[in-house]
């Protein structure tokens, strides 16, 4: 079986990262850009603007 190529991340505001709204996104599994820390300008629909959003960790689940 072949190493999957992209790994799923969350994006939350850097101002309010326990907000209710959040972004997922992919990102390369290896390489260069794996290393970096993702942020993007994106709208937030609780505060009705745009805002910078940060990767976190994804939040643990039970099975």
């Amino acid at each position: 079986m072949a190493k999957k190529s992209f790994i799923k991340i969350r994006m939350v505001p850097e101002k309010k990262p326990d907000s209710p709204y959040f972004y997922y996104l992919k990102k390369p599994a290896g390489g260069e850009k794996a290393k970096v820390k993702l942020s993007a300008r994106k709208y937030n629909p609780s505060t009705r603007k745009h805002e910078l959003f940060i990767e976190k960790k994804l939040p643990p689940h039970s099975k």
